[in-house]
């Protein structure tokens, strides 16, 4: 289950007058397809050379691993990326075909999954979502080096354990 690398695609130096193309691909629906996705949205950044650091870039992994999980889980079926960068911020989006809307409090109180919209409501700049005329594109934006990061980074995670281990949601900031 392979996936194909847009990323060998790329520019080699992005002209700097212009933005560079947004990359799409399929992604199969098998769990084992997700860590190599999301490897691979992270090897555009850098390759686009968007100004993020270590620690944000591995927040936009963790934010993708969790879209991209969803999608997967939830449906069962092949799912869309897309990576763009606008210049400011750089935008990752699934599309996939089920019609549900994803609730980031639709988990029970006794599981420990199913929070993950929590974390990418807590990492990224913004995220939403919007139907499709099959389904939906659930989408997160992450400013660059603009991430949560250091001890604040640190609590937003906690939290989000935390919710996935106690009886009371808690809401992050």
């Amino acid at each position: 289950m392979p996936v194909d690398d847009p990323a060998a695609t790329l520019m080699s130096s992005p002209d700097p007058a212009s933005l560079p193309v947004p990359q799409e691909w399929d992604v199969e629906p098998d769990p084992m397809a997700v860590p190599p996705s999301r490897r691979l949205i992270r090897r555009i950044a850098e390759a686009w050379q968007v100004p993020m650091s270590d620690a944000a870039l591995r927040d936009v992994e963790l934010c993708a691993d969790e879209l991209l999980a969803n999608a997967i889980e939830h449906t069962r079926a092949r799912c869309r990326v897309s990576v763009q960068w606008t210049g400011e911020r750089l935008r990752v989006a699934v599309t996939d075909s089920s019609l549900a809307l994803p609730d980031r409090e639709a988990a029970e109180d006794t599981i420990t999954g199913g929070r993950g919209l929590l974390l990418v409501e807590a990492l990224a700049h913004s995220w939403g979502w919007h139907p499709t005329g099959t389904g939906k594109t659930v989408w997160f934006e992450c400013a660059a080096d603009q991430l949560i990061a250091g001890s604040r980074r640190m609590a937003v995670l906690l939290r989000v354990a935390n919710d996935r281990t106690t009886d009371r949601p808690t809401r992050s900031a």
